[in-house]
This record gives structure tokens, C-alpha cells and sequence, in this order.
């Protein structure tokens, strides 16, 4: 039986803003559960971030899958949408050019989050 979870994509537009998609993922039955295929990977990267994190327009430093680990992220794309990406939330960040995104702490509290990086 498939499954599907849904992450959301952060990617630059024909417009150079950063826009928000959601994607699919499939997943396929397993003894355990469900799972996807695998995705290749370049590294990981372990962040912590203080409860008074407030990062101005700024592009994704390399494709990247996002886990919050602990605590929220406010993301905001230059339509002004903004979306709170709480612990367990998966998103991946593709936009490496253009004018980027803000990133803020969400209720005054500090955030853990793993970056996989793709490339």
C-alpha cells in the first residue's frame, strides 16, 4: 500500500522571491511501516539558534533538507506569507539565489535543527 507525507519546498521563482510548495512524498509498505526511496545526501549540519533569532532576507547557503529537531521556525518569502515550521517539521530550502527568505524564532524560544545537505 503507498502512502504520502507532505514537506513543503522553499524555492526561487522566475520572479527572484522565494516561494513556498508543498510536496509529496511517496511511500511504499515495509515490515516497519512506510518508507520513501532514498535521497542522496552530502553532509549533515547540527544548528542551534538563541530565542532572540531574527535573520533578515537571505538565500539557503546549499540545497537542503530542514529537521526541526527542538522548537519553531517563523520562514517569511517576499509575498510577505509566512509559515511556522514547529519540532518535527520536515521542509527542504532551495532557494540559493534571488532575494531569499527571513528566518525567526517563534514565541521567544531557542530552536535545534538538523540541515542535510544535497549538494
Amino acid at each position: 500500500m503507498t502512502k504520502k507525507t507532505t514537506i513543503t519546498r522553499l524555492y526561487t521563482g522566475d520572479d527572484r522571491q522565494s516561494h513556498f510548495e508543498d510536496i509529496e512524498i511517496e511511500m511504499e509498505s515495509n515490515i516497519v511501516g512506510h518508507i520513501s526511496e532514498t535521497y542522496g545526501a552530502t553532509g549533515i549540519v547540527f544548528r542551534e539558534t538563541s530565542e532572540s533569532y531574527d535573520y533578515d532576507f537571505h538565500t539557503a547557503p546549499a540545497r537542503q533538507y530542514v529537521v526541526n529537531l527542538e522548537g519553531a521556525v517563523e520562514i517569511t518569502i517576499g509575498s510577505g506569507e509566512k509559515r511556522i515550521f514547529d519540532t518535527g517539521d520536515v521542509f527542504i530550502c532551495e532557494d540559493t539565489t534571488g532575494q531569499g527568505h527571513i528566518s525567526r524564532a517563534v514565541n521567544g524560544q531557542g530552536r535545534r535543527s538538523l540541515f542535510v545537505t544535497l549538494d
